[in-house]
């Protein structure tokens, strides 16, 4: 399996911006479609973006999309996640995931992902 560490999260107010960041190591991360998901207390744990091995296609759950965006960099075995204009419903500790051979028809659930990173908390002031 491939080690995710994450980093970047942080306190933020309303309208603001934070990136998130996954490093991957012991495997070719090329190999890996790449998840965000986040899980907020007392809440199941829900997609937030992938992307595919190379790049294309990504996909967004509809209530991030325009305001976060994924990418990668298989040089640098990592992904990250740019998100602007937050919201306080955006407070979540935030995972990164890895899933082998590619995303597959099924990038939104938890169970398509083999290895996972200890998560990076989000908090959104209002």
């Amino acid at each position: 399996q491939v080690q995710l560490v994450e980093s970047g999260g942080g306190l933020v107010q309303a309208g603001g911006s934070l990136r998130l960041s996954c490093a991957a190591s012991g495997r070719t991360f090329s190999n890996y479609g790449m998840g965000w998901f986040r899980q907020a207390p007392g809440k199941e744990r829900e997609f937030v973006a992938a992307i595919s091995r190379y790049g294309a296609p990504i996909y967004y759950a509809d209530s991030v999309k325009g305001r976060m965006t994924i990418a990668r960099d298989n040089a640098k075995n990592t992904v990250s996640l740019q998100m602007d204009n937050l919201k306080p419903e955006d407070t979540a500790l935030y995972y990164c995931a890895a899933s082998r051979g590619g995303l597959g028809a099924f990038y939104y659930s938890t169970s398509n992902y083999e290895s996972w990173g200890q998560g990076t908390q989000v908090t959104v002031s209002s």
